[in-house]
């Protein structure tokens, strides 16, 4: 998985922060977006993330995931 790469959440995903539905579960499974970022490394120091995949869905949507729970479209 790389920047630009195109991909689809496989798994059941929770979020709280969706801008049409703020402050309610929102489940994202089998949304598809675009890789960003992958976090590996913080002001010039490495860090290992939780949730190292930065996903942008829209203009005003992005959410962070881990590998396993995305697939190539």
């Amino acid at each position: 998985m790389k920047i630009g790469d195109r991909v689809r959440v496989k798994d059941s995903v929770v979020v709280y922060h969706h801008p049409q539905n703020r402050n309610a579960p929102f489940d994202l499974k089998g949304h598809e977006g675009e890789v960003i970022a992958i976090v590996t490394e913080w002001e010039g120091r490495p860090v290992s993330a939780n949730l190292p995949v930065q996903v942008k869905f829209d203009k005003k949507f992005k959410a962070h995931f881990r590998e396993d729970e995305l697939e190539a479209v």
